[in-house]
């Protein structure tokens, strides 16, 4: 280094050289500044336009246009985004006043103003004001960097850059929605719903000024944990305002003298379940319009929880209601219930989508199917007492009154939800053909081979979907077709209708499900299920009470409801039509408003006999009814034959069946009941064990005393001295 006076002791050649080295290396210096800065500089023209498009979540919204689903998880936001002219005006004035008085007049950058900002903060101890165009906050919120010079230096070239190929409206604009808040918010309307759960053009003076504040230092200034914070730069940018007569003095004085009342945003309708539905099975990233309407659904959440209220003393938890217009195919109401108490256990597991076992409301598929394969509403079905082997034991069937009613019709069968003529018409249906039928209905969910689900099918011993359910009750009101139901308003992809049953059959089932006499063994005359319009309703429960359904269709709606304890712990005796069908009622209550309504369809192919519904007495009277037949199935006379006639068959022991002496009765007491069933009035019944014959008579059972050992037991039926029919011997273990 030199000192002033070296440098002037020194020849002019010398001075000229050095003078010429300093001039190099900062010439060097500032190319290799422009360089770096050059290459450091961001494309913000380019990220200016294409933000928009830079969704994260998708919108989501209902048949009207109502918000269904919000994310502030996005980098920008996409959706609460408002035109510069639908800002109220003093809102826009108090921010460039707050933020940058000059913004209409600089090229992104203000010197005056940085050193003003500077003087403010000095004077005022805090910092009451930032050096920052409402430009350079943009290009920060573009390309955000780490508060150094350096980024000071690159913001100053990117916010010139984008001041010339951007108009101050357009900028302004992004600005106003994209300016970040607390909570992961953006811009101006999502802060207004955050803090004060309000529209923009709604808010008072002094919340306009809270909302311009608020930029300054989002957490410092944070509304809901230090509301008073804010009052004091608050009030500031109020007389700095009123000063320049921005304000008047009746809104200073509201300013000075109002408190802020702070009220979160909450969605219009609660519907995060089927939004979370909707957005799996879409890979459209923008706005969609669904079916779902948003009044349906409050006033539907309405009506499940509060049954579920009148039903947690009974150890009742969830729920789940689907509704939908089964002629065009759209679902309405997507309902989990508790969905907006914290209290519900599990409330974020979807009830619609969870399977569970559907108990009896499964039956219906089955008995269209018996129809289909040749039965009538007439056919007489044996409702007697039912055993069957399970592996080495033997499980008793039986109906839920613990009541068996003989021969009775299918009408009757299917009315009063009986399982034991369920059980006898899977066997003529087949387990394999009716999960075939299940699965062309849209039931994904049983997934396994026929032998898994064996006869335990028609008793609904499979899960299934809520939404399933009501797919396979759509098709049943749509004349047997099955068609998927749909979400989405455009529905690009419209399936063909499958046809899965006759227009016939399906006819029948509608009219055997809505009507009252055909319940009445089991639900008496005055059932829940008894709509003021022709209304067709199935319930369902499942063992133990773990599950209980109410399913139901009308000329237009389909409507399913489940309830029970994601847990599957039991409830306390709750069936269907105890719990969710008086819900139901409630809910086609609401659909029938305000409509012309109408009978169920009856296809015109049906033909009505009279027939009779018992086996005729030796006179050859007998009860009769009306019962609708197809055209190439009626009945020749009008008494019908039993198509159903009980079967010669052994129902204790069966062959392999192991039994366990009780130690706490002694061995002289213990004895085991031999039953028979199907046997003929007045036929002899031969019993013998081992080769010894140990009786015989017309009783169908036989108590024989227990003896340990392997045994072989035989039956054989007479008619006077002749025998007619001999049963297959049996093997079976007393330990």
């Amino acid at each position: 280094m030199f000192t002033e006076g070296e440098i002037m002791n020194l020849s002019p050649s010398k001075r000229n050289k050095i003078c010429l080295s300093i001039f190099s290396t900062l010439l060097l210096m500032a190319a290799g500044l422009s360089l770096v800065t050059y290459l450091s500089i961001k494309p913000i023209q380019k990220n200016f336009h294409d933000i928009v498009s830079d969704a994260h979540e998708m919108r989501i919204t209902d048949r009207h246009g109502v918000p269904l689903n919000i994310s502030y998880q996005s980098q920008w936001n996409n959706f609460d985004y408002v035109a510069i002219y639908d800002v109220p005006e003093f809102l826009k004035t108090a921010f460039i006043y707050s933020e940058d008085k000059d913004f209409y007049h600089h090229q992104g950058l203000n010197w005056p103003a940085r050193i003003s900002a500077l003087w403010q903060n000095i004077r005022h101890r805090e910092v009451v004001r930032g050096a920052s165009t409402i430009t350079e906050q943009v290009v920060r919120t573009i390309t955000p960097r780490p508060r150094t010079l350096w980024s000071r230096w690159l913001e100053g070239f990117e916010s010139s850059a984008l001041e010339k190929s951007v108009t101050k409206q357009d900028i302004f604009e992004f600005y106003l929605n994209q300016i970040p808040y607390a909570a992961n918010r953006r811009g101006v309307v999502q802060a207004a719903r955050y803090y004060f759960n309000r529209d923009l053009n709604t808010l008072s003076p002094k919340e306009m000024l809270a909302l311009v504040v608020l930029v300054r230092s989002p957490s410092g200034y944070d509304l809901y944990s230090s509301p008073d914070t804010i009052e004091k730069p608050l009030q500031r940018l109020a007389s700095a305002m009123q000063k320049d007569g921005l304000i008047t003095a009746g809104d200073y004085k509201s300013i000075t003298t109002d408190k802020l009342r702070l009220e979160k945003f909450t969605l219009p309708t609660e519907a995060r379940h089927f939004a979370r539905f909707a957005r799996m099975t879409t890979t459209q990233s923008d706005l969609l319009k669904t079916t779902l309407d948003s009044e349906l659904q409050k006033q539907i959440q309405s009506i499940i929880d509060n049954r579920l209220k009148s039903l947690n003393p009974r150890h009742v938890a969830n729920a789940g209601a689907l509704v939908a217009d089964y002629q065009t195919g759209e679902i309405l109401a997507w309902v989990v219930g508790g969905a907006t108490d914290v209290t519900t256990p599990a409330n974020e597991i979807d009830t619609v989508t969870t399977p569970r076992q559907p108990g009896s409301a499964l039956k219906p598929f089955l008995y269209a199917s018996a129809l289909d394969k040749g039965w009538t509403g007439a056919t007489l079905i044996n409702d007697s007492p039912l055993a069957e082997a399970v592996g080495h034991g033997l499980h008793r069937f039986k109906n839920y009154s613990n009541v068996n009613y003989g021969l009775i019709t299918l009408r009757e069968a299917l009315g009063n939800s009986l399982n034991i003529p369920a059980l006898l018409t899977i066997g003529h249906v087949g387990a394999g053909d009716y999960l075939s039928t299940l699965q062309k209905l849209g039931f994904k969910s049983l997934s396994l081979n026929s032998d898994v689900y064996d006869e335990g099918l028609a008793l609904g011993n499979g899960e299934v979907t809520l939404l399933e359910m009501v797919t396979g009750y759509a098709a049943l009101a749509n004349r047997g077709e099955y068609r998927p139901l749909h979400i989405f308003q455009q529905n690009n992809n419209p399936a063909h209708p499958v046809r899965v049953y006759s227009e016939e059959s399906t006819s029948i089932i509608g009219n055997i499900l809505s009507d009252s006499k055909a319940r009445r063994l089991e639900f008496g005359s005055g059932s829940v299920l008894n709509f003021p319009l022709q209304t067709a309703a199935k319930t369902g429960t499942s063992t133990d009470y773990r599950d209980a359904w109410t399913l139901g269709y009308n000329d237009r709606y389909v409507v399913g409801i489940w309830m029970g304890n994601l847990d599957r712990s039991p409830m306390n005796h709750v069936t269907g039509a105890s719990g969710p069908a008086l819900a139901m009622r409630s809910i086609f209550s609401l659909l029938n408003e305000n409509r012309k309504t109408k009978p169920l369809y009856l296809s015109p192919h049906l033909v009505a006999h009279e027939v009779c519904i018992r086996p005729p007495k030796p006179d050859g009277t007998c009860p009769k009814r009306n019962e609708w037949f197809m055209a190439n199935n009626q009945p020749s006379t009008v008494t019908p034959s039993n198509d159903n006639a009980a079967k010669i068959e052994l129902v204790r022991p069966t062959d392999g069946l192991q039994i366990a002496y009780d130690p706490r009765i002694p061995i002289a007491h213990q004895n085991f009941r031999f039953e028979i069933k199907g046997v003929p009035d007045k036929n002899i019944i031969q019993w013998t064990l081992d080769e010894q014959v140990l009786g015989e008579g017309i009783s169908p059972t036989m108590l024989w005393p227990v003896q340990k050992g392997k045994h072989i037991l035989s039956v054989t039926i007479s008619n006077g001295d002749k025998a007619i029919h001999t049963l297959q011997p049996v093997t079976f273990l007393v330990k």
